[in-house]
């Protein structure tokens, strides 16, 4: 099974490395991506600066309480909609026991559901105009079709294509957001560690979403970007600012992940990869951690 990422290199930890609990499904499937490769990298490269113990989404609360662990690392785990009660449950537990998670579960985007999406767009930032109330449809440009899809969803589940007039009909009590359908030129993300950027990825096919290529963003793509990452003040973690360039040329934010986005790593070339390798690990020695037994 051929991951497109290369061999991991020798261990230099010592008996005093950190010990990270890396949170993964890697049984997960996800379309147009590889979960389970990607942390397979990452994790072997990890292990060369810290002691790194791999664990399902629904083991991680109990095995935080052993002691055992410095650091919580939460990544490619899946959509929390298929675990809810055992993901609130692991953060109430992170909380009392002091240790500390990576990404901080101060989020308050993708972390915390689709609620971030009505406030960016009540105060004006770019983002795709969002509704929740029937009582606010008027507010929503005509379009051909519009996208209804749960607040509390992720990776496209319950998605739904509707004209206007099939709006009136929706479970807007159920908590259902509803977006005009954009035909975009393309997508694009930024990937940051912390509040520094990384790289850029775009896919320059609207129908393919995870067919993607490097992207060089512009001094005004990424100030776009910048202002997503300082509005949700995570000191520390992965997020990935998805977006999309409009026919007019205008970027709109369409996501900000930052809970355990996705990351292309074996995409990148050889530099770029190796370089959010180093910034990822410097990032994790930062962390305050907590005492092990």
């Amino acid at each position: 099974m051929k991951s497109g990422l290369p061999r991991p290199c020798t261990s230099t930890r010592t008996s005093t490395s950190t010990r990270i609990l890396f949170v993964t499904d890697l049984a997960y499937e996800a379309k147009g991506r590889r979960y389970c490769d990607e942390d397979i990298f990452l994790s072997s490269r990890l292990r060369e600066d810290f002691d790194v113990a791999l664990c399902h989404p629904l083991d991680a609360a109990a095995l935080l309480e052993t002691g055992a662990f410095a650091v919580v690392a939460v990544r490619n785990s899946g959509p929390v909609l298929h675990y809810a009660a055992a993901y609130e449950d692991f953060r109430a537990r992170a909380t009392r026991a002091g240790v500390p998670v990576y990404n901080q579960l101060t989020g308050k985007a993708d972390m915390a559901g689709k609620q971030y999406l009505l406030d960016l767009s009540a105060a004006g930032y770019p983002v795709i105009p969002t509704i929740d109330r029937a009582q606010d449809v008027a507010r929503l440009p005509e379009v051909a079709e519009y996208v209804a899809k749960p607040k509390a969803g992720a990776d496209s589940i319950g998605l739904r294509f509707l004209e206007r007039p099939e709006l009136a009909g929706l479970p807007w009590e159920d908590g259902v957001l509803v977006q005009p359908r954009i035909h975009f030129r393309y997508e694009v993300s930024f990937y940051f560690i912390d509040d520094a950027f990384q790289y850029a990825l775009y896919a320059p096919d609207p129908e393919r979403r995870w067919k993607l290529e490097r992207y060089e963003p512009t001094a005004e793509d990424l100030a776009f970007a910048q202002r997503f990452i300082d509005w949700n003040a995570i000191e520390h973690g992965i997020q990935r600012v998805d977006a999309c360039r409009t026919p007019e040329g205008e970027l709109l934010l369409v996501e900000l992940e930052d809970l355990n986005p996705y990351l292309s790593l074996d995409l990148l070339d050889e530099g770029t990869r190796e370089a959010f390798v180093s910034n990822l690990k410097a990032s994790l020695r930062a962390l305050p951690t907590a005492s092990v037994q």
